[in-house]
């Protein structure tokens, strides 16, 4: 595998997901990424064990891998002294610094940016937060269902206007793992900085900012237009001026998603996929202005049509349509979906509980070379931190020290 970040040490002194996330995928690269946890408790998400329901196995901790697979971890507590001389030792040696602590923690406890770039001056300060690091409410915490999900518009986008409230989040980490995403393309840009110019830059992302900018386009249309637009309520047939455009109900329940935006090279390409060759000469439905002038014709056609095959079949059947469409899928479905199993997207680790059986994890979406990515399952909690300590020239004696005074474990 092409490690593009291999040689690059990434402190992280973070909890949840959000900037864990960001770890996770400098880890997929190729970084080595020291994980920094309570001595005690480790990350507070290690005891998020019932999520909407579902009971997870702290040894298969998924919600905990997705974020921290390939790393190391160190316990060190950070509150006392010797602690915080331990952490500062590891900046000196580190080329990213990366956390979501509030700004009133990062002083509190001696690791805010000034800390930091006073043992190490080189160092990426890389800072994730629920609703950036400027204004009132710089100091305010968040998690991605009420900074990503809540405040930003996207629940009220999608939520149509015949339902009595907004729609909740309904992902896990959602929002976190795109902005972790983010954060990584973030200090990969200013690591590239550093390498240009010796100039070492502070780097933020927020939840918020993450969600204004996936949905960026809608935004800058409310700001040029002042309409907006929210989710429609689901049903069968296409949309009011394009009937190549919608969800369409099978015979057996599913969907399929017709999305050619552009359809005047696909007409008869999808009339004689759904056994309806002739409406291509049909005059209403023979060029895209006929069409979408008979979009509500065209439509029933298409609901008859599709209603009259299952969806597997229709999932085969399409796969020869010259146009854009997509089944409707669940994420049952996904974990055997043979083009993301053939491009890489769903990864196997070896499990905490030294069972056979391996946990699936998502590949991050980037791909170098075409290779797979080669990772391991995330650290036990403190699961590395003599070794650590002993690579970064901290002898033996001195561990000891420290571990009989609480600041590590």
């Amino acid at each position: 595998m092409t490690k593009v970040m291999d040689g690059i040490r990434v402190l992280e002194v973070a909890q949840y997901t959000f900037v864990p996330a960001a770890g996770a995928i400098l880890a997929d690269w190729g970084a080595d990424v020291i994980k920094i946890e309570h001595p005690v408790r480790g990350d507070t998400q290690r005891g998020f064990l019932n999520m909407g329901g579902v009971t997870l196995d702290p040894q298969r901790h998924t919600l905990f891998e997705h974020p921290n697979r390939g790393k190391r971890s160190v316990g060190i507590d950070i509150t006392t002294p010797e602690g915080r001389e331990v952490l500062l030792e590891l900046a000196k040696q580190s080329d990213v610094f990366l956390t979501n602590y509030l700004p009133h923690q990062r002083k509190k406890f001696g690791f805010d940016v000034d800390d930091i770039k006073a043992v190490n001056p080189n160092i990426i300060y890389a800072r994730g937060s629920a609703f950036g690091a400027k204004g009132p409410e710089a100091g305010v915490g968040g998690f991605d269902g009420t900074a990503f999900w809540s405040r930003s518009g996207i629940a009220m986008a999608m939520t149509p206007d015949e339902l009595p409230g907004p729609l909740g989040q309904g992902i896990p980490a959602f929002g976190d793992s795109i902005g972790g995403m983010f954060i990584a393309g973030g200090i990969s840009a200013a690591l590239l900085h550093r390498e240009r110019t010796g100039e070492s830059p502070v780097m933020d992302v927020s939840l918020l900012s993450t969600a204004i900018w996936a949905s960026g386009a809608m935004i800058a249309q409310v700001a040029e237009t002042g309409v907006s637009s929210r989710n429609q309520m689901p049903g069968t047939g296409g949309a009011s001026r394009n009937p190549f455009q919608g969800n369409y109900t099978t015979s057996d329940g599913g969907t399929i998603n017709m999305c050619t935006l552009s359809p005047t090279a696909h007409i008869r390409s999808l009339f004689e996929h759904v056994g309806l060759p002739e409406l291509a000469d049909d005059p209403r439905f023979a060029d895209a202005v006929s069409l979408f002038e008979n979009a509500g014709a065209c439509s029933d056609y298409l609901v008859k049509a599709f209603a009259g095959q299952t969806f597997d079949y229709w999932r085969q059947h399409l796969k020869s349509y010259t146009g854009q469409w997509a089944p409707i899928q669940t994420f049952q479905d996904l974990l055997s979906d043979e083009q993301a199993l053939a491009n890489d997207m769903i990864i196997e680790v070896a499990a905490a509980d030294g069972s056979d059986k391996p946990l699936k994890l998502v590949r991050g979406p980037v791909q170098f070379n075409g290779e797979a990515t080669v990772t391991t399952r995330s650290p036990i909690a403190s699961e590395h931190t003599e070794i650590v300590l002993m690579e970064m020239g901290i002898d033996w004696d001195k561990i000891e020290e420290y571990k009989a005074k609480g600041a590590i474990a």
